[in-house]
């Protein structure tokens, strides 16, 4: 079992967990010259579930260190690149700048119009972003406040976003807005199944059934709208959230690319209609 890579344990992790069931004790020696575990005999979860073990040759560096301002992963290990995204928002934390394509009017506070637009311009219907609407600003309106007082025009202050921050997620962000580059491998090492460097509905499922907290409604259901939300935007055609385009939503770099995707579509639409 030592010589067995990560990748084939990965592979047949599945197929083996009723071989660890019934006392497959190599399962216990993995990765191998570590003094450590990760997964265990006699819970077959663990070898289901394996979480992302970095290798020394790895892009990324330091994983279990949180990253302020960029989101990374071992294909992208210095954050988004594009039209100099991390150079740009080097003074926003990473969870701010997943709100920054929602402050329509750049002046630190999403409004309800502010969030309307934003979603329209990727083309979504009147009716489901009035929906999208009404479920993140009565969420994340009063956690944002600097005071007790609610406000009556439900807006949401970027400075104030990690109050935000909810449960039975995938942990990707910590308390203070920071990326957690080993919670985002963990996300695709333990639910990509096939490994294909992607997500299926049916990994979705099982990420939100395994990332789900006891008691947790609120958290459960605003990790099930989120997700819901980030297909609906990305929308690939082969039913496939590819890992880089779910880490550039982390950042939000991914959200202004998608409503110019739209607007050419559109303007591509009307071209043909006028012939």
């Amino acid at each position: 079992m030592a010589s067995q890579s990560y990748d084939d344990l990965r592979k047949d992790s599945i197929h083996r967990s009723m071989s660890v069931m019934l006392g497959d004790k190599g399962i216990d020696q993995y990765p191998p010259n570590k003094p450590y575990s990760v997964c265990i005999s006699k819970v077959p979860l663990t070898a289901r579930r394996l979480p992302y073990i970095p290798e020394p040759d790895d892009p990324l560096q330091d994983p279990g260190t949180a990253r302020a301002n960029l989101a990374v992963s071992n294909e992208a290990p210095d954050g988004t690149m594009q039209d100099y995204w991390a150079a740009n928002h080097a003074t926003r934390t990473t969870l701010q700048q997943h709100c920054l394509y929602f402050d329509q009017d750049e002046d630190g506070i999403i409004s309800l119009t502010d969030t309307y637009t934003a979603v329209r311009k990727w083309g979504w219907s009147m009716l489901l972003s009035i929906i999208v609407v009404a479920i993140i600003h009565g969420g994340l309106s009063y956690p944002t406040q600097r005071g007790w007082l609610p406000d009556p025009f439900f807006s949401i202050r970027i400075d104030n976003i990690h109050k935000g921050k909810h449960g039975s997620d995938s942990t990707t962000y910590d308390n203070e807005g920071r990326f957690r580059p080993q919670a985002f491998e963990d996300l695709f090492a333990k639910y990509d199944r096939e490994r294909k460097g992607a997500l299926s509905r049916s990994d979705l499922a099982h990420a939100l059934k395994g990332q789900r907290l006891l008691g947790d409604v609120f958290g459960s259901i605003a990790a099930a709208f989120e997700w819901i939300a980030v297909y609906l935007l990305i929308w690939p055609k082969d039913g496939l959230l590819r890992k880089d385009d779910v880490r550039r939503v982390f950042d939000g770099s991914i959200f202004e690319q998608k409503a110019q995707e739209y607007e050419m579509s559109r303007l591509g639409d009307e071209k043909l209609n006028t012939l």
